[in-house]
Formats: structure tokens, C-alpha cells, sequence
């Protein structure tokens, strides 16, 4: 229990993409912990400008045209075991060009 965890993802559009990232860390941590960094450093961190925060149900085609470099989708937010954390971002790898 507790060990396996998932998410399916429908990709409808060339251009959306995302980008999934697992991490462990040096302490335990909750989702709310580590959404609520993600929202501080868009509002009003480092980030600010960079990075979107989103709380609700998005997709590969609704960051489309969209100058952030990641919008940081907090519903997909998982944590397992205490300090593994599972995050994704999604970004328009065409915005640039």
C-alpha cells in the first residue's frame, strides 16, 4: 500500500508539452507543503514571471501560446513515502520560436 502511484495523460496538441519531475529529499514533506512553495515563488519569488501556478484541471492545449516558462499544475502533485515528491509543469515548447 502506498508504493505505487499514477496518472494518465491525453496529449491533444504538437506544441503543449510537460514536463514530469521526481525527486527525493533530505526531509519529509506533505503536497500541501510543496504546493503552497511553488505558489509562493510564483506570486512573489524568484519565479515570479517565470512560473504559473494553477489549482485547477488543465491540459497540453490550455498553456498554448501561454510566456511562461512552466505553469506548475498543483493537482498533480504527489508525494510518496514521506519525502519522494512527483511534480508536473506544463510549458508551450513552441512559445519561443
Amino acid at each position: 500500500k502506498g508504493k505505487l502511484d499514477g496518472i494518465a495523460m491525453r496529449v491533444p496538441v504538437p506544441t503543449g508539452s510537460a514536463t514530469d519531475l521526481v525527486v527525493t529529499l533530505d526531509r519529509e514533506v506533505t503536497k500541501d507543503e510543496v504546493n503552497a512553495a511553488f505558489k509562493k515563488a510564483s506570486d512573489d519569488g524568484d519565479l515570479k514571471g517565470f512560473l504559473t501556478y494553477t489549482e485547477d484541471p488543465i491540459v497540453s492545449s490550455d498553456i498554448v501560446g501561454d510566456p511562461s516558462s512552466c505553469t506548475f499544475d498543483s493537482s498533480l502533485t504527489m508525494v510518496q513515502e514521506g519525502n519522494t515528491v512527483k511534480i508536473l509543469g506544463w510549458y508551450d515548447n513552441e512559445w519561443g520560436y
